[in-house]
């Protein structure tokens, strides 16, 4: 007769897992560029930090960490390249605006939690539970985690900048592993990236759970993620790990 699962270790990402932005990107620049006396679409610059963003990370993974950037550099260069592309060319305002934005983001004031968050962490401790943090965040992220009074539920918190390996990189898995001193197979972690969380932890042989949005399903998901491995919402974990668990290992 098979043994029964019994999972000890839970890691978590945290954005647009646990938390997300309180208002959109764009919103949020073109308000704080309008308290500095600057008038740019919100739209326009939605649409310009996508484009920043995406070739700054591929230019500069990770925070630009192996080219001798700080998070904080490389943070301002995008707002600082955002409102270029959006038509704005005084650098020397738009510093003033950069060096804002990045305080703000490190505080709870730009964030909000993910319906259900903090019940459902509080119930995964109930269980005995170990939970973590594995996240593709800055340094940030601790000072975040604590103004939003989560950061007690963790027993560490590993970020892509601190360990210098961004997700779906294997060592970050392990070396969460390593600190909480379990094997993969009672390991499971949860994120709404496919690639970086879902398949990332099962690379290293952990249980995984996708948090999915409230829109289509991408086909990919559809064609290749369980349905019992899929989160609608946080308060479908619980249910979710009663069905792993109750399961022969391996299934």
């Amino acid at each position: 007769m098979a043994h029964r699962l019994q999972l000890r270790l839970l890691t978590w990402d945290v954005k647009d897992t646990l938390l997300r932005v309180r208002r959109p990107i764009g919103e949020e620049y073109a308000t704080k560029a309008q308290a500095h006396g600057l008038e740019v679409e919100a739209a326009a610059l939605g649409q310009a930090f996508r484009q920043v963003y995406k070739a700054q990370s591929h230019s500069f993974p990770n925070y630009g960490l192996s080219h001798g950037l700080t998070s904080r550099q490389w943070w301002l260069d995008v707002v600082l390249q955002t409102f270029h592309l959006a038509g704005i060319r005084d650098a020397q305002a738009v510093a003033s605006i950069a060096d804002q934005l990045y305080k703000d983001f490190s505080s709870p004031c730009t964030w909000q939690m993910l319906e259900g968050a903090e019940a459902t962490l509080k119930g995964c401790r109930k269980r005995g539970l170990r939970l973590a943090v594995v996240s593709n965040f800055d340094r940030r992220l601790e000072d975040i985690l604590v103004g939003f009074g989560l950061r007690e539920h963790f027993d560490f918190v590993l970020t892509s900048e601190a360990t210098g390996w961004p997700k779906p990189d294997p060592r970050i898995f392990r070396e969460a592993l390593r600190l909480a001193h379990v094997e993969p197979a009672v390991a499971a972690h949860i994120g709404d990236s496919y690639h970086c969380d879902y398949r990332g932890a099962q690379a290293v042989g952990m249980h995984s759970f996708l948090v999915i949005g409230p829109g289509p399903l991408d086909s990919e998901v559809k064609d290749s993620v369980p349905q019992e491995h899929i989160l609608p919402s946080l308060p479908h974990l619980l249910p979710a790990l009663d069905r792993l668990e109750g399961s022969p290992p391996g299934l």
